[in-house]
Parts: structure tokens; C-alpha cells; sequence
């Protein structure tokens, strides 16, 4: 920030803050740096103020001395911009390496700084596990403006006479000084103490009335000075560093140390506790506390603190992911025009995004270029390849970068047909023709080295890949040698024409005219010609006669003009030309041609056959599949092109992808195919070519999606579960391969044994694993099979063994009781009776239930009764269900009977007739009879209450009373008593409790107490020391301590010796005795206090001594290390 200026009213003079300030001081309004980590930075950058336009570099040096490895350094915008990967025209990196000093220089260059380089940047320098960092601002400021004074225009002549007359005058070049009206004092202001003792609401006043004009940074310093300086910790005698720097995945460990090894910490995490657990661990040695945090991950990137007390220690963990390299490079490829171009790489990420560039330009998605990702592969496309892309083309990652050269080649180009030498009489017509490659190359004619310039005799025309050069009515000027060479080829076809004169003397004579047709060439038959779709037919007729015949060409009915078009007819002298231009299917068909004079007249036929590639096969679908393989059939094409088809070409793809993969490179002629090396539960698409002579057609349309499944294995552990008359249940386990297409259902089917035919039992398939099949015939001896079903078929199926009889078999019933209703089954009042009793017996027995002997009542009792099981069920029980409950099940004579006893139980009544019969010394004696309602069980005992007619407070005296009767003792002399009695069963206490109908009265009396002689104990003993001294090794320079424990009287005097030499008042030594615990505290020892101690109690009655030995041990630098 600059300097605050002069006020010009007042005239007052502004103090500047101190130029120096102390090592641990910053200067005001500028950001603090971060403080050393690991000490890794020598020298550090600075904070500048770069001016606009120009160029700033940042210097930052390493001391590697201490290093195993090469350091990695980083240059950072903010808190996470990585100005690595902007290197540029505008950024640029060095680094040197000095071998002498082991130091490591590192600079960062601003070319032109512009107003967006202005913020915080940040360098840091990592290795293995040492790290540091270093902060520093930029601030930007606009290029001052310099006026260029002429320095001749202050030089002046005196006159004016002209430019060369008078004298040179140089008071021009003095400085005008501004006079003083009045020498004022001035006075020293401190600005920055007037803003510190102003209001926020004056600062903007202030600032204008002494000239500060940044006011931002005016805030920023005055916000800096405000700070208070932090208070020496007490807690703490290490701190966290400020920043720490971690690798994803890695592991970092925090630490501290404590000026009290026993104060317990707590580790925040953004304000939140952490626990200890896998992730976080902590330790604990001495003052020292550790905090690891294992295979860090983003979300580890917060703010950590150590909280002691009141105190915390605060910092920051960075965690930077690894960069993103490139596993497979870019390879250089070569490519002709036209053709399309995939450059491909692999990166180690499958997130990550790279930049393609080529010749140091950015490349951008556009009409042009594409670009495609698919996982870790990333993919540059160029549809059409021109010669303006032949360069070198770069990709980067944040951790790499590949390159590869593109090379485009023109095309060469083919002449399919050249042209020809003519040789031509007066007044026929010169056409030159020739064919190449491409449809798109242009072309010139010349003559004899000139330029053929079109006109009404002589026509260009380009049509598809044929050149024309027509002359009509050839003179004798037109011989010469004729070229056409094709425009950006080095390449030329020649020809000559050569005139003929023939000099004939006329003789006028008639002659019929005559059709001559030329049946070689085109004609694979009489009269027939076959032409490809697509393609030009140019069909020439020699007519002949005299006078010249007029010639007629029709198809059907319809004649054809001789008009342009499509389909037209040329006719010149002795030639009818036939042309169809671009054939089509429509074109088919038999032309008639006709020529008349008035000699004659003569007619020809003309067949033209149109051939094409055939139309797509239709109706492509997957018939079948297996574990790897599928069978497709399809229908031929509706049209063959008028060519046999030879056979058929097949592609697949995996559903969602646009990559087709051929499966046979051969004609196959068949329309049914076995795919085969397919992925099982992979959905696939089909899709077929025709092939016939003139070339391949379209694909037809993709079949329906299909996915390669095999059945499954045959079902397992088929067995037999019940048998009756006209039903058989079977149960199984599912096969043991599923495979992916899983399992739909089961197919059951059954024969009769010795039969072939086997019947289905179910229509749809069951997904269980049983299935009880019906409608059998008794009697009969059958088979059965069950079948896994899928999305593939049916499987093997699995078959019984051995036949089974179809009759019902009689099985004796048997009533299985629980071990709980063997015995009096119990419940209380209200609860839930829920009881389930299994039987068995064959066919379904009969089920009865009893109460009392008589019939059960189902209004009060629910009865629910299966095949294999009974239920009786009660919601809410009551006493009156309370019996000796029968359970009956009869098959036929067949019966089984079981009793239950079934007992509802509730808490009893009070007791009734509560006597307290006989009041003597402190003791009553009380009886009672019992409660009139037991609860339906038997009364387990009585529990006894006592009040004190004063307080009229119940106190239990008894409890568990088996007894109507009982004595209550240590009543209390001169009060009276009234007692209540409660009768308990099983399920408790009564609610009400019988009280006494009458009192029991303590009466005073006079009683004497015999006071005993008291005899004082004799407590004088001779010291015995009860807890020995214990040998003790200590680590010097810190404080130790050893303790005993004593016992004696009167109390002894305690003597501490080291060596067998009494220790007397040294200050090193601090001896205590508290209740007999003798502690003697030495401070800080060293080798010197190493030894033998000893201490000795002594009274009047004896004495007593423990000794130990004390070892003083030096740390060595390893022990310190594993610390």
C-alpha cells in the first residue's frame, strides 16, 4: 500500500511506520508468511507488486542435503490451482542444480503481467515424508505514463526576430518552485493511531482528509495491527505445524507434545471429535501425542486441532491427489485424404480429463474435430482427413504427455479408361472419352499444347468420373494431337485425330436402310444387353442406306425423343447411339428400333437388363442359444439384383456399443448360421449382408436383442414327500449350474412305468422346489421327472429311480406333545394362550377336542386344525378357561388321546381376621386367616407391614411368610403399632391388604444400662516398614522419584541415606512423609546420583530399614528416533 500523503490544507507531516520490524513482526497490510515446516525451503519467495505489461519471477531454493531422493516442487494459485499444467507462453518453469551446496533452485516466470495474475499464491516443496510450503501476493498496478518532454523546446531564443535571432535563453530548463506565503510548523501525525482509536464510520473521512487513497489496503494493515500477539502456551511445548501436505492414499501423522504428560487431549476434525478407529489411530508416549490418519482421501482434506484444556493447537492437512498419468501413448499415423483419422491413449484414471493440442493450439470440439472417452481410453477423430492436418498433435494429463505425427497422402489417381486415337472423315463427329478414379477431379483439354476453348461445334462435359470432348463436324483443322490433363495431378492422357479426305464422284442411287448390330461387348446373349445399376449404357447402332434412314426408338408403346435427358437418343450420320444415363431398375425392359427411307424399311429388338446388388436380407432373428453360441436364420432378399445371390456376409455387436465385428470373411450360402465365442448373459444384435455378382448390399435390419444362455443342469435330490390316493407330493433341489440366464421355473411331468409317453402336470412352471401332482390313477405304478426351465430351454431332466405305487398309505395317528403341556400348562389372567400340538397319520385323521369331558365351547376358545398340526388359541385368558382340556385324533379304529391341563391363575385376596394376640416386652405376636379368593393357585406366603400410629408410616417387618402367623420384634418402647398383612402367590402380591382390627402398645419401663470399665488399648509399636523400596532406572535430566511405607508409635523419625551418607539438607533432594508414605524427589539426576538409598525409621522401641538401587541412564539418539 503506499505511503499515506501530506494533507495540503493542513499542512501536517505523516509519520511512515518503521522501516524494520522484529523477526517475529510482519509488516502491516501484508499477508504473513508460513511459517517453516520441515525447514526444506532456503530461501523463499517474496510478495512483490509486479507493474502491468511487464515481466516478474519468483525465486525458491531447496537444500536437498538431507534428502534421499529428488524433491518435487509446486507452484500453486490460491489453494488448489496447479500452475504446472499452465505452463505456456505466459508461465514458465526452471530448475537448476547446483552439485557444490546440494541446492535446488526453482523459478516461476510472469511474462507481461495482466490485472488476472493479481491474488495469494503459494510454493511447496515435498519429499517422501518432509514437506514445506511458502505463501506470497501479488498485486498489480497500472504502467505509469512518462511524458517525453523535447528538451529543445525549452530552449528559448530572446527576440523576435526570428527563429535564429537573439540569444539563447535556458531558464526554460529550471525548476519552478512554489513560493511560501507563510512558513507554518509542522506537525508529526500518526495516522494509523488516529484509525485505531477512530470508529469504523470515521475511517473514509480520515482517509480523504490525509490523502490515502487505497482504502482496501488501508483496512487490510489496520485489521493486521489490531491483531494481538499470541500468548506463550502452557499446555503445549510443541505445536502442530500450520500446514501439512499428504498424497491420496497415503498415510500422515500429526504431533504434539505436552508440558504435562498425564493431561488428556482430544483431536477435532472440523470442529467434530474423532474417535479412535482403523482410520484414526492414536498414541500416546510420555508428553508426546500422535495422530495418524491411514489412507487419506479428500474428505481428510479440513482443519485439525489438539485440544487441552482451554488450549488448542491448530492445522491445516492438504491432500493432493496423484497425478494422472498416460499408459499408453499415441501412435503416429498415416492416412490418405479423405479417409478418417482416431489418434487413441489410455490414462491411469478413468475420471480424469486431458487436453489435446496440436502445434501448441488447444483444440476444440468443433465440426472437425471429435472427441470420445470410454473409461480410462480417450479418442481424438478427424471424420476427413485433408493435407492442412498433417502436424504433430500432443495430449496432457496432469501427470504426462504423449505426441504423434499425422501424416495425409493425396490420393493417387487411376485412369479406368484412357482415351483413343480417331480417325474421321469431313462432317462426322470426334468424341474423345476417358475415366478416372475420381468423381470430383476437374480436367482441361488442350490441342497441340493450346487450350481448347468451348464452343457451338466443340462441348466439355464432366458427368461422374467420364471426361467428354465432342466436335461436331469435323474439318480438317481440327487433326492434332488432343490431352487431358486432370487438374492437381501430374498426370496427362493423349490422343490424335486424323483427318481423312476421300474424294467420291456422286452417283445418285437408292439403297435400302439396314440395322447392324454389333452382338459382341455388352451382349451375353442375342439381342440382350446387361447393364449395372448406376451405370451409363451407351448402346451405337450402324444404320446404313441411301438416302439416309430415319431412325425410331421405342419402348412399349412410348417413344423416346432425342432431346437431353436421362434416357435419350443421339443420332448422327450412319450411328443411332442408345443412352441411358445413371441406370435403373425402372429401365428395364425390350426397346424397339425402327429405320425407314423411302427404299425400305428395317426393325430390331433391343433387350436391356438391369443388374444391382440385392436388396438387405429380411426377417433376421435368433432361433436358438446355447452357453457360448446362438443359431440366426434369416429370409433372401425379395430382390437378387437380377443376379444370383452367392451367399451372405454376418455381423454382430453387443447391445448399446456401435462396433460391428464380422464373423465370416468367406461367402456363407446358407441362411441359418451358428454365431459362436459369444459371452454368456451378454445381449447381442445381428445383422446380414446379400452378396451377389455386382457387389454386397445393405445390412439388413439389426435382429431383435438376444443373450447367449445356457439350461441349466438337471434339478438334484428328486424324492417322493407323500403318496395318497390320486396324488404324489415330490420335492427336489435346484440344479447344481444356473449359469446367468437363472431359473424361470419346473417342469413336472409323470408316465405310467413301461409306458414312453410322458404327460406335463403342470401348465405354467413352478418356482419352487416341490409340487404335489393330482389326477394319478390308483393303483398304478408311475414315473416322474422334473425339468429346470430358463430363458434357454429346458434342462436335462432328473428322473426317479425306482416307481412309486399310487395308493394311500395308512399310518397309525400319533399325537406329538410338546415337553411344555406335559405338565400343568399356567397363564395368567389377560395373557395370550397360543398352543400348537403336531400329529401325524395317514389318510388326515379325525381331530376332537374336550373340556372337562364335555365338548369345547368355540365361542370361548378359537380351534384351528391342518393337515399335520392343531392349534388352540385363546386372546385374552380368563379364570373359566381353566380345566383339563382332551385332544382326540382318530383315523377309522385308530385313536390317540392326549389330557392337557390348562390352569389361569390371578393374584389372591387380602388375609381376612388380622389379630395382633399378645403385646410383651418390645415384641406382638399377630395371626390371621387366609384370603377368601386364592387366585386360583395356591397362596406361596404373606408379607407383613408395620405404622407407628404417630407417624402412621409402613415399614415391611416380614417377607415370605409361609405361616397365617407371626411375632414382630424391636418395636420401639412408648408407641403403638397397627400391622397389615398381604397374601402372595405366583403372580404377586394381593392389590388390598388385611389390616389389624386391634393395636399392640409398647409400654415404658425401667430399665438400667451396666456401663462397662473402658481400658485404653496400648497402640506403641516398633517401626516396620509395610511397602519396601523398589530398584529404579531413570533417564537423566528427568525428575524421579522413589517411595516406602512405614508404620509405627510413636510416630518415627525417618533418616535417608544415600550410599550408607545421611542426606541432609541438599536442595537437589525433597523428602516427604505423608500418614507414613515416605517419597524422596530427586531432581533432574544425573550419572552422579546413581547408587544405593536407604531409609531408616526409628523410635524408642526399635528401628527399621529398606534400601534400593537407583540407575541413572543417558537416552541415545536411536531411542529418541523410535519415539
Amino acid at each position: 500500500m503506499p505511503e499515506p500523503k501530506k494533507p495540503g490544507a493542513k499542512g501536517a507531516k505523516v509519520e511512515a511506520p518503521p522501516a524494520e520490524l522484529p523477526e517475529d513482526e510482519h509488516v502491516p497490510g501484508e499477508e504473513p508468511q508460513m511459517s517453516q515446516i520441515s525447514g526444506l525451503l532456503v530461501e523463499k519467495p517474496q510478495s512483490v507488486t509486479a507493474i502491468k505489461g511487464k515481466n516478474v519471477t519468483f525465486v525458491a531454493k531447496v537444500d536437498s542435503s538431507q534428502l534421499l531422493r529428488k524433491p518435487n516442487m509446486k507452484w500453486l494459485k490460491g489453494k488448489w490451482m496447479d500452475l504446472g499444467s499452465k505452463a505456456g507462453k505466459h508461465l514458465q518453469f526452471k530448475e537448476t542444480y547446483d552439485r557444490n551446496t546440494k541446492i535446488y533452485t526453482y523459478e516461476m516466470t510472469i511474462v507481461k503481467v495482466v490485472d488476472g495474475d493479481a491474488g495469494g499464491y503459494r510454493c511447496e516443496v515435498t519429499s517422501k515424508d518432509k514437506c514445506d510450503s511458502c505463501t506470497f501476493d501479488i498485486s498489480v498496478e497500472a504502467a505509469e505514463e512518462t511524458q517525453q518532454t523535447n528538451i529543445l523546446e525549452a530552449f528559448k531564443r530572446s527576440g523576435d526576430a526570428g527563429e535564429d535571432a537573439g540569444e539563447l535563453d535556458f531558464s526554460g530548463l529550471l525548476k519552478k518552485r512554489e513560493r511560501k506565503q507563510k512558513e507554518e510548523p509542522e506537525i508529526n501525525v500518526d495516522v494509523w493511531e488516529i484509525l485505531k482509536n477512530a470508529k469504523p464510520c470515521d475511517y473514509e473521512k480520515i482517509a480523504f482528509e490525509y490523502g490515502i487513497t487505497d482504502l482496501r489496503g488501508m483496512l487490510k494493515r489496520l485489521k493486521k495491527m489490531k491483531k494481538v500477539e499470541p500468548k506463550k502456551s502452557d499446555a503445549f511445548l510443541k505445536k502442530l505445524d500450520p500446514a501439512y501436505s499428504v498424497e491420496k492414499g497415503k498415510k500422515i501423522q500429526l504431533s504434539v507434545e505436552l508440558a504435562d504428560p498425564n493431561a488428556q487431549v482430544k483431536w477435532l476434525r472440523n470442529g467434530q471429535e474423532i474417535k479412535p478407529s482403523a482410520k484414526y489411530i492414536f498414541e500416546s508416549v510420555g508428553g508426546i501425542r500422535k495422530l495418524t490418519i491411514n489412507k487419506c482421501t479428500l474428505a481428510d482434506d479440513a482443519a485439525y486441532e489438539c485440544v487441552v484444556g482451554e488450549e488448542k493447537s491448530f492445522t491445516e492437512v492438504f491432500v493432493q491427489e496423484p497425478p494422472v498419468t498416460i499408459t499408453k501413448m499415441l501412435d503416429d499415423v498415416h492416412v490418405v485424404v479423405g479417409e478418417k483419422v482416431e489418434f487413441e491413449v489410455e490414462v491411469s484414471d478413468e475420471g480424469a480429463n486431458v487436453k489435446w493440442m496440436k502445434d501448441g493450439v488447444e483444440l476444440s470440439r468443433d465440426g472437425k474435430y471429435r472427441f470420445k472417452k470410454d473409461g480410462t481410453k480417450h479418442w481424438l477423430i478427424i471424420n476427413e482427413a485433408t493435407t492442412e492436418d498433417i502436424g504433430t498433435y500432443y495430449v496432457y494429463t496432469s501427470g504426462g504427455e504423449s505426441k504423434g505425427e499425422l501424416d495425409v497422402e493425396e490420393k493417387e489417381l487411376e485412369v479406368l479408361q484412357s482415351i483413343a486415337d480417331l480417325t474421321l472423315k469431313a462432317a462426322e463427329q470426334a468424341v474423345f472419352k476417358c475415366e478416372v478414379s475420381d468423381e470430383k477431379v476437374t480436367g482441361k483439354w488442350f490441342k497441340d499444347g493450346v487450350e481448347v476453348i468451348p464452343s457451338d461445334r466443340i462441348k466439355m462435359t464432366h458427368i461422374g468420373r467420364t471426361h467428354k470432348l465432342v466436335i461436331d463436324d469435323v474439318k480438317p483443322e481440327d487433326a492434332g494431337d488432343y490431352t487431358f490433363v486432370p487438374d492437381g495431378y501430374a498426370l496427362s492422357l493423349s490422343a490424335k485425330l486424323n483427318f481423312l479426305e476421300i474424294k467420291i464422284d456422286y452417283v445418285p442411287r437408292q439403297e435400302p436402310p439396314k440395322i447392324h448390330l454389333d452382338t459382341t461387348g455388352s451382349f451375353v446373349n442375342k439381342n440382350t444387353i446387361i447393364v449395372v445399376a448406376g451405370n451409363k449404357l451407351r448402346f451405337d447402332v450402324d444404320i446404313t442406306g441411301d438416302p439416309p434412314p430415319t431412325v425410331c426408338w421405342k419402348k412399349g408403346d412410348t417413344e423416346l425423343s432425342e432431346a437431353e435427358g436421362r434416357v435419350r437418343v443421339e443420332t448422327r450420320k450412319n450411328l443411332s447411339c442408345f443412352v441411358i444415363e445413371g441406370a435403373e431398375r425402372a429401365d428395364e425392359g425390350l426397346y424397339h428400333i425402327t429405320v425407314t427411307n423411302p427404299a425400305g424399311e428395317d426393325k430390331a429388338d433391343v433387350m436391356v437388363k438391369i443388374v444391382d446388388v440385392p436388396d438387405p436380407p429380411e426377417n433376421v432373428k435368433c432361433t436358438g442359444v446355447g452357453e457360448d453360441s446362438a443359431s440366426i436364420q434369416w429370409d433372401p432378399p425379395t430382390f437378387d439384383g437380377g443376379v444370383p445371390v452367392k451367399g451372405y456376409l454376418m455381423e454382430r455387436k453387443k447391445k448399446g456399443s456401435s462396433r460391428w465385428t464380422k464373423l465370416n470373411f468367406d461367402i456363407y450360402e446358407s441362411t441359418t448360421y451358428e454365431a459362436k465365442k459369444m459371452i454368456e448373459g451378454v445381449l447381442y444384435e445381428m445383422r446380414v449382408f446379400a452378396v451377389n455378382g455386382i457387389g454386397m448390399s445393405q445390412p439388413s435390419a439389426s435382429s431383435k436383442p438376444f443373450m447367449p444362455i445356457a439350461p441349466t443342469s438337471e434339478p438334484t435330490r428328486l424324492t417322493v414327500e407323500d403318496v395318497t390316493d390320486g396324488t404324489c407330493a415330490l420335492k427336489w433341489l435346484p440344479p447344481e449350474r444356473i449359469g446367468a440366464g437363472g431359473i424361470d421355473g419346473y417342469i413336472i411331468e409323470y408316465c405310467v412305468e413301461g409306458a414312453t409317453e410322458w404327460v406335463q402336470a403342470n401348465e405354467t412352471p413352478v418356482e419352487k422346489n416341490s409340487y404335489r401332482v393330482r389326477g394319478l390313477p390308483v393303483g398304478e405304478k408311475m414315473l416322474f421327472r422334473v425339468t429346470a426351465v430358463n430363458i434357454a430351454g429346458r434342462s436335462p431332466p432328473a428322473v426317479m429311480a425306482q416307481a412309486v405305487t399310487i395308493r394311500e398309505i395308512v399310518e397309525r395317528p400319533k399325537i406329538r406333545l410338546p415337553r411344555e403341556l406335559r405338565t400343568k400348562y399356567i397363564k395368567r389372567v389377560g395373557e395370550k394362550v397360543n398352543l400348537v400340538i403336531p400329529f401325524q397319520g395317514k389318510p388326515r385323521p379325525v381331530v376332537t377336542w374336550l373340556k372337562d369331558g364335555a365338548p369345547l365351547d368355540t365361542k370361548l376358545v378359537n380351534i384351528r386344525t391342518s393337515d399335520v398340526d392343531t392349534i388352540l388359541f385363546i386372546r385374552q385368558a380368563a379364570r373359566e378357561h381353566s380345566g383339563q382340556y382332551t385332544l382326540s385324533v382318530q383315523i377309522e379304529n385308530m385313536e390317540d388321546k392326549v389330557n392337557l391341563e390348562i390352569q389361569i391363575v390371578d393374584k389372591p385376596g387380602p388375609p381376612i381376621a388380622v389379630t395382633v394376640t399378645d403385646v410383651w416386652g418390645f415384641n406382638a405376636a399377630l395371626e390371621w386367616k387366609p384370603p377368601k379368593d386364592n387366585g386360583n393357585c395356591e397362596i406361596t406366603g404373606y408379607t407383613i407391614q408395620k405404622a407407628d400410629l404417630k407417624t402412621k408410616e409402613w415399614f415391611t417387618v416380614l417377607e415370605h411368610n409361609r405361616r397365617p402367623s407371626c411375632t414382630v420384634s424391636d418395636l420401639v418402647m412408648g408407641n403403638e403399632y397397627t400391622f397389615r398383612v398381604f397374601s402372595e402367590n405366583i403372580c404377586g402380591m394381593s392389590d388390598d391388604a388385611g389390616i389389624s382390627k386391634n393395636t399392640a402398645a409398647i409400654a415404658k419401663t425401667g430399665l438400667q444400662q451396666k456401663q462397662q470399665p473402658y481400658k485404653e488399648k496400648d497402640m506403641c509399636s516398633s517401626p516396620k516398614f509395610i511397602t519396601p523400596l523398589m530398584d529404579r532406572s531413570v533417564i537423566a535430566g528427568y525428575s524421579a522419584a522413589i517411595s516406602c511405607a512405614v508404620r509405627g508409635y510413636p510416630k518415627p523419625k525417618i533418616i535417608w541415606m544415600k550410599n550408607k551418607m545421611i542426606i541432609g539438607e541438599d536442595p537437589k533432594y525433597l523428602m516427604q512423609n505423608n500418614q507414613g508414605v515416605l517419597t524422596l524427589n530427586i531432581r533432574k539426576p544425573s550419572l552422579f546420583d546413581g547408587g544405593k538409598y536407604t531409609c531408616k525409621a526409628i523410635n524408642d522401641l526399635g528401628e527399621d530399614e529398606v534400601e534400593c538401587k537407583l540407575v541413572v541412564r543417558v537416552v541415545t539418539e536411536k531411542e529418541e528416533a523410535k519415539k
